[in-house]
C-alpha cells in the first residue's frame, strides 16, 4: 500500500515538473527583450535543462537527426576528429548530427550549381553573392526563411544581425541565407616575392606598370618560378581584373556571369558592356604584352593548381586574393620559417575601396531539407555558441591553436591541417584574430576604412527570371571568345574584340542590358 501511495506521488511530481519545465521553455522561446548578457550566453545552458525531455527551447527534438552540408574548398585533413568534437555538442544540444561534403576549388563552381539542379539529399550548402547565391535562389534551390522561422528556431542570430543585413540577403524581398554577422574587405590585393624584388633592385609595386615590370623580371631571370599564377577556378573574368580594371576605373562589375558594369560615381547607375570600353580594351593589350613575355603559364587555364600553395613552395612569385586570406598566408608562411620575404601591394591606392554586403558569406538550407527546423538551430549554435563557434572557424584547442585572450588566438604547427574551406558563412562577432596575422595587413584594413565608398546600387539585387536564356548564352560567349583576351593569348586584340561583342549581340546583350537598367531605375527611384 505505501509502495503504491509512493508512486502515486512521484507520477504527480513528475506531472507538476513537466508542465512547468513546459512553460519555463516557451517563455524563453517567445521573449523578444533577451538582455545582451543573455544573448552572448552559450546556449548549452537551455539545451543541457531540457535534454533528458528531448526539447531545446520549447522546440522538439526528440527525434534523433543526421543533417548534412555542402561545403567549398578541400576536405581539411583533421576533418574527422574536429567533427567529431562538434558532433557530441550537437548531439547534446539539438540532438542532431552534421556530415559534411565539400567541393574542391578546382571544380567547385561546375559542380556547386549540379548539386542543387539534380536536388541531391543535403540539408545545408554554403553560399554567398560571388557563389551565384541570387540566381540559386531564384531557380528554386533553397529554402525562404520566414521571419517567424528565424525568430523561432534562430533566435540568438535573429537578434544579433541587423537589419541591414537581413535585407542585403533578400532576393525579391525574400530570404534565403543567414548571412555572417561580421563584415569584411573583399578588395584584391596582390602577394609577391619582396626577397625577388630587392634581388632585381626593382621599384616599389605600387601601380599597374610597376606590376608589370616585375613579372616580366622574374620571368627573364627566375627558371622555374612562375610570375603569376591565378586562382584555379577563376572563370570569365581574370582575377586580375577586380584589380585592374574594378577597383583601377572604379567601377561595380554586378555578376561576375555578366558583362555589364556601372560607375560607382554615377548616382543614375547606367549600365554598360565592359567589353566595348577603351578601359577594357587597354587591359587586354596589357595582358596580351604580359602573356607574351611569360608573366603566367602557358598553361595557366588548364591548372587545377592550388595557387597559394605553389606561392608558399616558392613555384609562383605572385598570387591574388582578398586581405584576410593573403594575411593569414602570410601568418602561415612566418609561422613556418618561410626561406621567401613576402609583401603586398595595393597597386591602385588611392581609389576609392567598398566592403563586403552580408551575402559575402553565408549559409542557406536546401529547398528538399527533411530538417529545415534542425539545421537553422546548427546555424544559430554555429554563429553564437562560443565553443562550437571556435570548433567549426579553428578547430581544437591545444591541437590547431591557442587561446590568446577572449578574441585571438594562436595557431600551432597542425593548424593548416584545419583550413582552406568555406567555414566564413559562419564569421560573428564571437571570431578570434591570429595574433601572428601581420600589421602590414592590418594597417591596410585601417587605411581602406577611410575610403570605403558606399553607392545607391550597393545593396541592389538583379532579377534575371526574365532573360534567363540570353544570361546563359552570354555566359557560354564569354567562355569562348572572353578568355582567350583575358589570358592574352589572341593573335590580334582588336580583332578579338570585335568578334567577341558580335557574339554577345547574338547571344541577347541588348535585351539583359534594358532589362537590367529597367530594374536599377525601378531600385534608384524607391529609395
Amino acid at each position: 500500500m505505501a509502495t503504491k501511495k509512493s508512486f502515486l506521488l512521484l507520477a504527480v511530481i513528475l506531472l507538476i515538473a513537466t508542465v512547468l519545465g513546459a512553460c519555463g521553455g516557451n517563455k524563453n522561446s517567445n521573449s523578444s527583450n533577451t538582455s545582451a548578457a543573455e544573448s552572448s550566453a552559450p546556449a548549452s545552458n537551455s539545451a543541457e535543462s531540457s535534454g533528458e525531455t528531448g526539447a531545446s527551447g520549447g522546440i522538439d527534438t526528440s527525434e534523433e537527426v543526421k543533417l548534412k552540408m555542402i561545403f567549398v574548398g578541400p576536405k581539411p585533413v583533421d576533418y574527422d576528429s574536429v567533427f567529431a568534437e562538434i558532433n557530441k555538442k550537437l548531439k547534446e544540444q539539438i540532438n542532431a548530427t552534421i556530415e559534411s561534403e565539400f567541393l574542391d576549388w578546382s571544380d567547385w563552381a561546375q559542380k556547386y550549381p549540379l548539386k542543387l539542379a539534380a536536388n541531391e539529399n543535403f540539408d545545408l550548402i554554403y553560399s554567398a553573392n560571388w557563389a551565384g547565391y541570387n540566381d540559386q535562389a531564384l531557380k528554386g534551390g533553397f529554402l525562404e526563411l520566414t521571419e517567424d522561422m528565424l525568430s523561432k528556431y534562430m533566435p540568438k542570430t535573429w537578434e544579433a544581425m541587423s537589419k541591414v543585413s537581413w535585407d542585403q540577403a533578400k532576393v525579391n524581398g525574400k530570404l534565403y541565407m543567414v548571412p555572417q554577422n561580421r563584415g569584411e574587405s573583399v578588395e584584391k590585393l596582390i602577394l609577391y616575392r619582396e626577397d625577388l624584388r630587392k634581388k632585381y633592385n626593382l621599384p616599389a609595386i605600387d601601380s599597374p606598370e610597376a606590376y608589370a615590370n616585375y613579372l616580366k623580371t622574374i620571368a627573364q631571370n627566375e627558371k622555374g618560378v612562375i610570375p603569376f599564377t591565378p586562382e584555379t577556378g577563376d572563370w570569365k573574368y581574370h582575377n586580375l581584373d577586380r584589380v585592374l580594371l574594378k577597383q583601377e576605373n572604379e567601377w561595380n562589375m554586378f555578376d561576375l556571369d555578366m558583362p555589364f558594369a556601372f560607375k560607382l560615381s554615377d548616382p543614375q547607375g547606367q549600365v554598360f558592356n565592359v567589353y566595348e570600353t577603351q578601359e577594357f580594351k587597354d587591359l587586354a593589350n596589357y595582358y596580351k604584352d604580359l602573356a607574351d613575355n611569360n608573366g603566367w603559364s602557358k598553361n595557366a587555364l588548364n591548372s587545377k593548381n592550388d595557387h597559394q600553395q605553389d606561392f608558399k613552395q616558392g613555384k609562383t612569385a605572385s598570387i591574388t586574393h582578398n586581405n584576410g586570406t593573403l594575411g593569414s598566408l602570410i601568418a602561415l608562411m612566418r609561422q613556418e620559417n618561410s626561406p621567401y620575404e613576402v609583401a603586398l601591394a595595393d597597386i591602385n591606392p588611392s581609389k576609392a575601396k567598398s566592403v563586403a554586403i552580408s551575402t559575402q558569406n553565408g549559409t542557406s538550407v536546401h529547398a528538399t531539407s527533411k530538417y529545415p527546423e534542425r539545421a537553422l538551430m546548427f546555424i544559430d549554435l554555429m554563429q553564437n555558441d562560443k565553443e562550437l563557434h571556435d570548433l567549426i572557424m579553428y578547430g581544437i584547442e591545444g591541437v590547431h591553436y591557442e587561446k590568446s585572450g577572449e578574441d585571438k588566438y594562436i595557431a600551432t604547427d597542425k593548424n593548416q591541417n584545419y583550413t582552406g574551406f568555406s567555414n566564413w558563412s559562419f564569421n560573428s562577432p564571437l571570431n578570434r584574430d591570429n595574433v601572428d596575422f601581420p600589421q602590414e595587413a592590418s594597417d591596410l584594413v585601417k587605411k581602406w576604412e577611410e575610403q570605403v565608398y558606399h553607392y545607391p546600387l550597393e545593396t541592389f539585387v538583379f532579377d534575371n527570371s526574365k532573360v534567363k536564356t540570353e544570361i546563359s548564352n552570354l555566359g557560354n560567349v564569354m567562355l569562348r571568345y572572353a578568355i582567350p583576351l583575358e589570358y592574352g593569348v589572341v593573335k590580334d586584340v582588336d580583332a578579338g574584340l570585335a568578334e567577341l561583342n558580335k557574339q554577345l549581340k547574338a547571344a541577347g546583350l541588348e535585351k539583359v542590358q534594358q532589362e537590367l537598367q529597367s530594374q536599377i531605375d525601378a531600385f534608384l527611384a524607391a529609395q
